[in-house]
Protein backbone atom coordinates (compact mmCIF):
# COMPACT_ATOMS: atom_id res chain seq x y z
CA UNK A 1 0.00 0.00 0.00
CA UNK A 2 1.14 3.40 -0.64
CA UNK A 3 -0.49 6.42 1.25
CA UNK A 4 -0.40 10.12 0.19
CA UNK A 5 -2.73 12.17 1.68
CA UNK A 6 -5.77 11.13 2.24
CA UNK A 7 -5.18 8.23 -0.80
CA UNK A 8 -3.98 4.41 -0.27
CA UNK A 9 -3.11 3.31 -3.33
CA UNK A 10 -2.70 -0.50 -4.22
CA UNK A 11 1.48 -1.59 -5.08
CA UNK A 12 0.05 -2.63 -8.22
CA UNK A 13 -0.67 0.74 -9.91
CA UNK A 14 3.41 1.18 -9.60
CA UNK A 15 4.09 -2.22 -10.35
CA UNK A 16 1.79 -3.14 -13.15
CA UNK A 17 1.89 -2.34 -16.63
CA UNK A 18 -1.38 -1.53 -19.00
CA UNK A 19 -2.21 0.16 -21.90
CA UNK A 20 -5.90 0.17 -23.29
CA UNK A 21 -6.01 -2.00 -26.58
CA UNK A 22 -9.73 -0.69 -27.93
CA UNK A 23 -9.23 -2.99 -30.82
CA UNK A 24 -9.28 -6.07 -29.08
CA UNK A 25 -11.24 -5.59 -25.92
CA UNK A 26 -13.70 -3.32 -28.07
CA UNK A 27 -14.28 -1.01 -25.04
CA UNK A 28 -15.53 -4.10 -23.15
CA UNK A 29 -16.11 -1.85 -19.84
CA UNK A 30 -18.72 0.03 -21.34
CA UNK A 31 -20.75 -2.72 -21.53
CA UNK A 32 -20.12 -5.34 -19.06
CA UNK A 33 -20.21 -4.29 -15.28
CA UNK A 34 -22.11 -4.65 -12.35
CA UNK A 35 -24.19 -1.88 -13.05
CA UNK A 36 -23.76 1.40 -15.28
CA UNK A 37 -20.71 3.94 -14.45
CA UNK A 38 -20.39 5.32 -10.81
CA UNK A 39 -20.78 9.25 -10.55
CA UNK A 40 -19.61 11.57 -7.91
CA UNK A 41 -22.19 13.62 -6.78
CA UNK A 42 -21.06 16.80 -8.62
CA UNK A 43 -20.78 14.80 -11.75
CA UNK A 44 -24.60 14.46 -12.08
CA UNK A 45 -24.66 18.04 -12.51
CA UNK A 46 -21.72 18.12 -15.05
CA UNK A 47 -24.52 15.18 -16.92
CA UNK A 48 -27.50 18.08 -16.76
CA UNK A 49 -25.21 20.49 -18.24
CA UNK A 50 -23.46 18.68 -20.67
CA UNK A 51 -27.11 16.49 -21.54
CA UNK A 52 -28.06 18.34 -24.57
CA UNK A 53 -24.99 18.53 -26.18
CA UNK A 54 -24.13 15.00 -25.84
CA UNK A 55 -27.76 13.75 -27.05
CA UNK A 56 -27.56 13.78 -30.89
CA UNK A 57 -24.46 11.48 -30.59
CA UNK A 58 -26.56 8.78 -29.12
CA UNK A 59 -28.85 6.08 -30.81
CA UNK A 60 -32.19 5.74 -30.56
CA UNK A 61 -32.17 3.08 -28.49
CA UNK A 62 -29.89 5.22 -25.22
CA UNK A 63 -32.66 7.63 -26.28
CA UNK A 64 -35.63 5.65 -25.69
CA UNK A 65 -33.45 4.43 -22.13
CA UNK A 66 -32.99 7.92 -20.96
CA UNK A 67 -36.77 8.91 -21.52
CA UNK A 68 -37.62 5.70 -19.59
CA UNK A 69 -34.57 5.78 -16.30
CA UNK A 70 -33.64 9.49 -16.43
CA UNK A 71 -29.85 10.66 -17.32
CA UNK A 72 -28.35 8.43 -14.05
CA UNK A 73 -29.86 6.38 -11.51
CA UNK A 74 -29.62 5.27 -7.97
CA UNK A 75 -28.03 1.64 -7.11
CA UNK A 76 -28.36 0.24 -3.82
CA UNK A 77 -24.65 -0.67 -4.07
CA UNK A 78 -22.81 1.49 -6.06
CA UNK A 79 -24.66 4.85 -5.80
CA UNK A 80 -25.25 7.18 -8.30
CA UNK A 81 -24.62 5.18 -11.77
CA UNK A 82 -25.29 5.92 -15.40
CA UNK A 83 -28.29 3.79 -16.43
CA UNK A 84 -27.53 1.02 -18.76
CA UNK A 85 -29.76 -0.93 -21.64
CA UNK A 86 -30.80 -4.21 -20.05
CA UNK A 87 -27.98 -4.03 -17.90
CA UNK A 88 -25.45 -4.41 -20.49
CA UNK A 89 -23.91 -1.53 -22.45
CA UNK A 90 -24.17 1.90 -20.99
CA UNK A 91 -27.09 4.54 -22.35
CA UNK A 92 -24.07 6.87 -23.21
CA UNK A 93 -21.99 3.86 -24.92
CA UNK A 94 -22.15 4.84 -29.08
CA UNK A 95 -20.31 1.97 -31.36
CA UNK A 96 -18.04 3.45 -33.75
CA UNK A 97 -17.88 1.45 -37.65
CA UNK A 98 -15.73 -1.20 -36.10
CA UNK A 99 -17.70 -2.36 -33.52
CA UNK A 100 -15.70 -0.39 -30.87
CA UNK A 101 -17.76 1.23 -28.22
CA UNK A 102 -16.21 4.49 -27.06
CA UNK A 103 -17.81 7.34 -24.82
CA UNK A 104 -21.14 9.82 -26.45
CA UNK A 105 -19.77 12.29 -23.70
CA UNK A 106 -16.33 12.01 -24.57
CA UNK A 107 -17.03 12.64 -28.41
CA UNK A 108 -18.77 15.73 -27.37
CA UNK A 109 -16.09 16.79 -25.33
CA UNK A 110 -13.28 15.58 -28.51
CA UNK A 111 -15.58 17.53 -30.74
CA UNK A 112 -15.36 20.53 -28.79
CA UNK A 113 -19.30 20.82 -28.04
CA UNK A 114 -18.38 20.13 -24.07
CA UNK A 115 -15.80 20.92 -21.36
CA UNK A 116 -16.24 17.74 -19.59
CA UNK A 117 -14.66 15.07 -20.93
CA UNK A 118 -16.47 11.76 -19.08
CA UNK A 119 -17.14 10.59 -15.24
CA UNK A 120 -14.16 10.17 -13.32
CA UNK A 121 -14.50 6.72 -12.88
CA UNK A 122 -14.15 5.47 -16.82
CA UNK A 123 -11.48 7.51 -16.71
CA UNK A 124 -9.55 5.83 -14.13
CA UNK A 125 -10.57 2.38 -14.70
CA UNK A 126 -8.86 -0.08 -14.48
CA UNK A 127 -7.69 2.04 -11.18
CA UNK A 128 -11.24 1.62 -8.78
CA UNK A 129 -11.27 4.36 -5.70
CA UNK A 130 -13.84 4.15 -3.47
CA UNK A 131 -14.17 5.72 -0.31
CA UNK A 132 -14.04 4.67 3.56
CA UNK A 133 -16.65 4.66 5.42
CA UNK A 134 -16.96 7.81 7.05
CA UNK A 135 -15.53 9.46 3.65
CA UNK A 136 -12.03 10.80 4.52
CA UNK A 137 -9.50 8.01 3.02
CA UNK A 138 -9.96 7.08 -0.36
CA UNK A 139 -9.26 3.67 -1.52
CA UNK A 140 -7.28 3.16 -5.14
CA UNK A 141 -7.14 -0.25 -6.08
CA UNK A 142 -6.28 -1.72 -9.43
CA UNK A 143 -8.71 -3.96 -10.46
CA UNK A 144 -8.76 -4.90 -14.41
CA UNK A 145 -10.87 -7.48 -15.73
CA UNK A 146 -9.64 -10.62 -16.32
CA UNK A 147 -11.15 -11.56 -19.28
CA UNK A 148 -11.36 -8.19 -21.27
CA UNK A 149 -8.16 -6.53 -20.19
CA UNK A 150 -6.05 -9.47 -20.83
CA UNK A 151 -4.92 -7.85 -24.10
CA UNK A 152 -4.61 -4.33 -21.99
CA UNK A 153 -2.10 -6.14 -19.80
CA UNK A 154 -0.43 -7.61 -22.43
CA UNK A 155 0.30 -4.36 -24.43
CA UNK A 156 1.26 -2.58 -21.40
CA UNK A 157 3.96 -5.06 -20.49
CA UNK A 158 5.39 -4.65 -24.47
CA UNK A 159 4.67 -1.06 -24.36
CA UNK A 160 6.49 -0.91 -20.35
CA UNK A 161 3.85 1.68 -19.41
CA UNK A 162 2.78 0.92 -15.74
CA UNK A 163 -0.64 1.83 -14.92
CA UNK A 164 -0.22 5.08 -13.29
CA UNK A 165 1.67 6.83 -16.28
CA UNK A 166 -1.45 5.55 -18.17
CA UNK A 167 -3.71 7.16 -16.33
CA UNK A 168 -1.65 10.02 -15.54
CA UNK A 169 -4.08 12.72 -17.11
CA UNK A 170 -7.06 11.02 -14.85
CA UNK A 171 -4.90 10.93 -11.51
CA UNK A 172 -4.54 14.20 -11.94
CA UNK A 173 -7.83 15.20 -12.41
CA UNK A 174 -9.04 13.31 -9.79
CA UNK A 175 -6.42 14.34 -6.66
CA UNK A 176 -4.29 16.92 -8.44
CA UNK A 177 -0.85 17.53 -10.07
CA UNK A 178 0.87 17.30 -6.22
CA UNK A 179 -0.66 14.38 -5.56
CA UNK A 180 0.83 12.77 -9.42
CA UNK A 181 4.34 14.37 -8.73
CA UNK A 182 4.34 12.44 -5.05
CA UNK A 183 3.31 9.20 -7.15
CA UNK A 184 5.68 9.52 -9.35
CA UNK A 185 8.22 10.27 -6.67
CA UNK A 186 7.55 7.36 -4.85
CA UNK A 187 7.39 4.95 -7.73
CA UNK A 188 11.35 6.34 -8.97
CA UNK A 189 12.75 5.53 -4.89
CA UNK A 190 10.73 2.16 -5.88
CA UNK A 191 12.51 1.69 -8.97
CA UNK A 192 15.96 2.74 -7.56
CA UNK A 193 15.40 0.58 -4.72
CA UNK A 194 15.15 -2.81 -6.77
CA UNK A 195 18.04 -1.80 -9.38
CA UNK A 196 20.40 -1.64 -6.13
Amino acid sequence: MIAIDHVLLSDQVLQEEFVCDLGKCKGACCVDGDAGAPLEKNELKEIDKVFDAVLPYLNAESKKELEKQGRYVYDREFGWVTPTINSKICVYGIKDKNGIVKCGIEQAYLDGKINWKKPISCHLFPVIVKKSRDGKTEFANYEPREDHCKAACVLGKKLKVPVYQFLKEPLIRKFGEPFYQALEAVATHQQEKATH
